[in-house]
């Protein structure tokens, strides 16, 4: 019997581990894609697994250099799972965006991904 009751404690602890993680926003998919090369990107947008908390999110854009360019990011309206901004008119090269969400758990998640524009 207490062999049993063990068994049982280590799944349902092993079911709470796997709704807390569930829980932590994942980037499912951006526009510029990951790792592509575009003609031109008139917009930068991010789609998560779940709801993430726009107000206190931010999007970072940098080129090649380093330099940081200007977002202006809507702290509200559209999808909940998404993050969105207009991008500037962005030259040939290089460029690194840097994301950071606060998730519906609580935590803070961020990531980066680059993409490049073509001459």
């Amino acid at each position: 019997m207490t062999r049993l009751v063990e068994l049982l404690l280590v799944s349902a602890l092993g079911l709470g581990w796997v709704a807390v993680a569930a829980c932590h926003s994942l980037l499912l998919e951006s526009t510029p894609a990951a790792g592509s090369t575009v003609a031109a990107a008139p917009t930068l947008s991010l789609r998560f697994n779940n709801r993430v908390e726009k107000p206190l999110s931010r999007l970072r854009l940098l080129d090649e250099r380093g330099g940081s360019l200007s977002l202006a990011m809507p702290a509200s309206g559209g999808p909940v799972d998404r993050l969105s901004a207009p991008l500037p008119p962005l030259s040939p090269g290089a460029y690194r965006v840097e994301w950071q969400v606060l998730s519906t758990d609580g935590h803070v998640v961020s990531g980066r991904f680059g993409f490049r524009v073509a001459p």
